[in-house]
């Protein structure tokens, strides 16, 4: 290219990066409008919304009814329903259950490592369980250790992925993982047997020996040996929406199936999340809940309806001090780290960021004084043209809210 061309590139993306009109006198939907024009994203294919969360009333909206495809902004909605239908103080339990009966320092049968879905189980934890059983005075296990995932179906992916996002965006699923189903530097293919080897290995170092490790469903009435619990839900939602962590948002749709929902299985949570949308009031035409964490190529929200989740959860005292703690913050913390480094919205926007080959999203908070989400799409989706659009409705926002 020459030097006369590379300037002329250069002088166009200027006048992209800075919309004319954005002064103190030019009116917020302009001002919106505006910071939307960019190349390679078209108004056909995006729905945006603005509230004001005093009044709850729209200031702005563009194709607000629109479905499509919301990449990670799907997390909201798991985070909203699981919040409304489990609470911030649920804890996910891991048990060992004894099959047989102790005899001295001997258990004579099998014991369970039995999992209920905990998407933070460490190997700490089960650490834990191995110290319960050694102060119980068992040092011998005569049977199997039996690895049970019984609480969710045997399903390792959810509808609507692409095959490449099995492992490369997402372990197997399961209902007994441990450390995110990670062994050395690989992911393990069969997560339940590889979460009872762990344990063994913690057992021993306890001085308990066991059996070969077996899959298999533990008896009804087996004897309850060791619990642990999980961190609070609350946190475990900070932790997922910070890092944009597809495998939590999986789990945890199951375990909404499992819990309230009659199954643990992905279509079941799925019509949980659905289910406690309608309640809140939240708008549902054109939203399709496929899986959690927005990989499903079928998943359907509209600016819409996470505008109204926003609105609702902000006018939830609990909920809100929930979701505020888990939204990134601009320019500080989790996916938002390296986006909006400086101007009004840095340290001030707290949102959701969504990104797929097809999808960019961006929803959340200007401070307190106004909800937005925005959601693009494409064939491809232009991520950075997308997400210049979204920081600068993110700013424009950011500006009113802190100079009024």
């Amino acid at each position: 290219m020459t030097t006369l061309g590379k300037l002329l590139v250069l002088v166009c993306v200027a006048l992209v990066l800075v919309p004319a009109g954005s002064g103190a006198n030019v009116p917020l939907p302009k001002r919106i409008t505006q910071a939307l024009a960019v190349p390679d994203v078209s108004a056909r294919t995006e729905g945006v919304i603005v509230v004001d969360l005093q009044s709850g009333k729209t200031v702005y909206e563009r194709n607000p009814t629109k479905p499509l495809a919301p990449a990670s902004n799907e997390k909201l909605a798991v985070t909203f329903a699981a919040l409304k239908e489990l609470g911030p103080a649920f804890e996910f339990r891991t048990e060992v259950l004894g099959e047989g009966w102790q005899e001295g320092t001997v258990w004579h049968g099998s014991i369970v490592l039995k999992g209920f879905g905990d998407p933070v189980l460490e190997s700490s934890d089960l650490a834990r369980l191995a110290g319960q059983l050694a102060s119980a005075g068992i040092e011998r296990v005569t049977g199997h250790l039996i690895a049970d995932e019984s609480w969710f179906d045997k399903l390792r992916t959810a509808p609507g992925w692409k095959t490449s996002f099995y492992m490369e965006e997402c372990p197997p699923l399961s209902a007994l993982v441990t450390d995110a189903d990670v062994v050395g530097t690989q992911l393990a293919v069969s997560p339940a047997i590889s979460s009872a080897a762990k344990f063994r290995r913690a057992l021993r170092a306890m001085g308990v020996t066991t059996g070969g490790i077996t899959l298999g469903t533990a008896r009804t009435g087996a004897t309850p040996l060791a619990v642990v619990d999980s961190e609070p839900l609350s946190t475990i939602l900070t932790e997922m929406d910070h890092d944009s962590d597809n495998y939590v948002a999986e789990l945890l749709l199951k375990d909404l199936g499992a819990e309230v929902g009659g199954a643990g299985t992905t279509n079941a949570g799925a019509a949980v999340v659905e289910r406690a949308l309608a309640a809140a009031g939240i708008p549902l035409a054109g939203v399709h809940i496929v899986d959690g964490s927005g990989l499903s190529l079928d998943d359907r929200l509209t600016a819409g309806a996470v505008g109204s989740l926003l609105l609702q959860s902000w006018r939830d005292p609990d909920m809100r001090a929930v979701l505020w703690n888990a939204l990134p913050l601009a320019g500080v913390s989790g996916t938002l780290q390296n986006r909006l480094l400086t101007g009004p919205a840095h340290a001030y926007v707290r949102a959701k960021t969504g990104t797929t080959d097809q999808a960019s999203a961006l929803s959340g908070y200007a401070g307190d004084r106004f909800a937005f989400s925005i959601l693009q799409n494409g064939a491809p989706i232009s991520f950075y043209w997308a997400r210049l659009a979204q920081d600068r409705v993110a700013t424009a926002l950011s500006r009113v809210a802190t100079e009024n």
